[in-house]
């Protein structure tokens, strides 16, 4: 499907999804051409670095209007010893849900020990480029624009050689081009890190298990300030984004939360407080997580958090924050009370119980069946493979879950029907969402450790929808932090341009809004740069794209 731009915007008018019923996912992976599978050390999980799995990111490389595919993998180990590192893989989508592997035409198979990734135009050259991170130096994949990248990894001086987990690119300054930041988790080797029945004497729920992370080095994230010229410099200390205590650094997204038109950092850590990094507009930053309630749950506790996502949960044009964390435990949504400040909502939301026995990786606000507000995806499954046998109501291999938006009622765990994708077992980690076959509804790519990767198309009932894909002039060419708001007779929705958050992983940048029976809808567009830009009477069932006007 290819999409071209007429003055501002040309509309492309896309199939609805014929007929009504439920949602349905449904596995593509064997008609897709994708032979991907994930490897993370060794299947018996004695160490930190092997439960942690990979990610996956979704995005046009080569600018030809649909969503191509990006899978991290990892490394086999035996002994404590690195026995053989397997190499990314890049799909070209050809349409139709079919891929076509190019990754050593691309270049991009970096064979490191791989976490996850991010997209970002770093250059503003029409091309988006990819960042990886690893067990070890990271690298930077520039897009030459002809189907082919370099490694830039040390021109543009970004390799930080910790142990990299999430990142993201985003405009911190202000100045057009995407900057950088990097989540590191635990400051040690291999050879350091203790296995179960140690003399550490690691124990969960009274069985021997890996340690980590409390009781490990942990190590502080990385910010890279992009110099416009291809390099970026190191500026976690003069930002004021260096963490002296050396937290474990999981998930990251960025995002305007206190409505001021900076982009902020919310941070979500392992087993200690997550971070609220407050932009003052020209790049500096203050850790505030404490003083706006999003550092601990309710109960004032710091939790495993892993994954991390923002979106408008109640429809107030304010982005609330949604966390998932370890099992016997919950997941946690903050929603913007909108003085400054946030309230741990999880259980007036119905979000408490449901994810008790889960343990939460990947996760995404999202319109999964097109009406209009945001529901939420799950990604689920435990770290020590005998769980079972440690307590009974928990598994290894667990079912994803989404969560439908029900408004004030809450959220509801879905249930589907026999035969759906969703019901399958897997232990999950990163995922990646977007509308892969430009249909109106948004799918998902899952990484499952140490098993094939879930390509989950969704089929929804025939409401209609609305994709927007917005480019910077002025602002960054990815129009990251752009917000927009969509206005139909009878919903109003808000919504900002982010890759970032999920695990490990970088999701399609265009947005998609569901608008249930609505023809036509207003479009309010608040550009990075401070520009406003309206349109009236848009139609719907299609993906507009927008340009920055001068």
């Amino acid at each position: 499907m290819r999409f071209s731009v007429l003055g501002f915007f040309v509309l492309g008018i896309l199939s609805a999804v014929a007929g009504r019923g439920q949602t349905r996912f449904t596995e593509m992976r064997a008609p897709s051409g994708v032979d991907f599978r994930n490897v993370s050390g060794e299947p018996q999980k004695k160490f930190i670095l092997s439960s942690l799995g990979t990610g996956a990111a979704l995005f046009d490389y080569d600018q030809d209007g649909d969503l191509d595919l990006y899978l991290v993998n990892g490394a086999r180990v035996e002994d404590r010893e690195i026995v053989e590192t397997l190499p990314n893989r890049l799909y070209r989508n050809e349409g139709g849900f079919r891929f076509e592997d190019v990754t050593e035409a691309a270049g991009v198979g970096d064979s490191g020990w791989g976490m996850g990734c991010a997209v970002g135009d770093v250059d503003n050259d029409g091309y988006p480029d990819i960042y990886v991170t690893n067990f070890g130096a990271n690298v930077l994949y520039r897009n030459r624009g002809d189907g082919t990248f370099a490694d830039v990894t040390r021109p543009a001086r970004v390799g930080d050689d910790g142990w990299g987990t999430s990142s993201v690119f985003f405009d911190a300054d202000g100045d057009g081009d995407l900057d950088l930041y990097v989540a590191n988790y635990v400051d040690g080797s291999l050879s350091e890190l203790p296995t179960p029945g140690s003399r550490f004497n690691c124990r969960w729920l009274g069985a021997d298990v890996f340690c980590g992370p409390r009781g490990l080095g942990g190590a502080s994230d990385t910010y890279f300030r992009n110099d416009g010229d291809g390099g970026f410099t190191d500026e976690t200390r003069a930002s004021g984004l260096f963490d002296e205590s050396g937290a474990y650094g999981l998930g990251v997204v960025a995002g305007d939360f206190d409505g001021d038109g900076d982009a902020d950092l919310y941070v979500a850590n392992d087993s200690v407080p997550n971070f609220f990094f407050q932009n003052d507009g020209t790049g500096s930053f203050m850790e505030m997580a404490l003083f706006r309630g999003v550092a601990y749950n309710s109960e004032g506790l710091a939790q495993a958090g892993m994954g991390v996502d923002m979106g408008d949960v109640d429809g107030d044009g304010l982005l609330d924050v949604f966390v998932t964390n370890f099992s016997h435990d919950s997941n946690t949504v903050y929603r913007n009370a909108g003085d400054g400040l946030f309230v741990d909502a999880t259980m007036r939301l119905n979000l408490r119980d449901e994810s008790w026995f889960y343990l939460g990786w990947a996760t995404r606000f999202v319109d999964l069946d097109n009406d209009g507000d945001q529901d939420l995806f799950v990604a689920n499954g435990h770290v020590y493979p005998g769980v079972a046998s440690i307590d009974a109501q928990s598994a290894y291999e667990q079912r994803n879950q989404v969560f439908w938006n029900r408004g004030a009622d809450g959220f509801e765990d879905a249930v589907f029907s026999d035969g759906d994708a969703m019901r399958e077992l897997y232990s999950s980690r990163g995922g990646a969402f977007g509308d892969i076959d430009d249909d109106g509804d948004v799918d998902a790519v899952i990484v499952n450790i140490d098993a094939p990767v879930s390509l989950l198309r969704n089929d929804v009932a025939s409401r209609t929808w609305l994709g927007l894909r917005l480019i910077g002039r002025e602002s960054n060419r990815d129009a990251a932090g752009a917000r927009v708001v969509v206005t139909s007779e009878s919903l109003s929705q808000t919504r900002e341009v982010h890759s970032s958050g999920s695990y490990l992983s970088s999701s399609d940048p265009r947005l998609h809004f569901g608008l249930g029976d609505a023809l036509l809808v207003a479009l309010e567009v608040h550009w990075p740069s401070g520009r406003t830009q309206k349109l009236e009477a848009v139609a719907t069932g299609s993906l507009v794209t927008l340009v920055e006007p001068p």
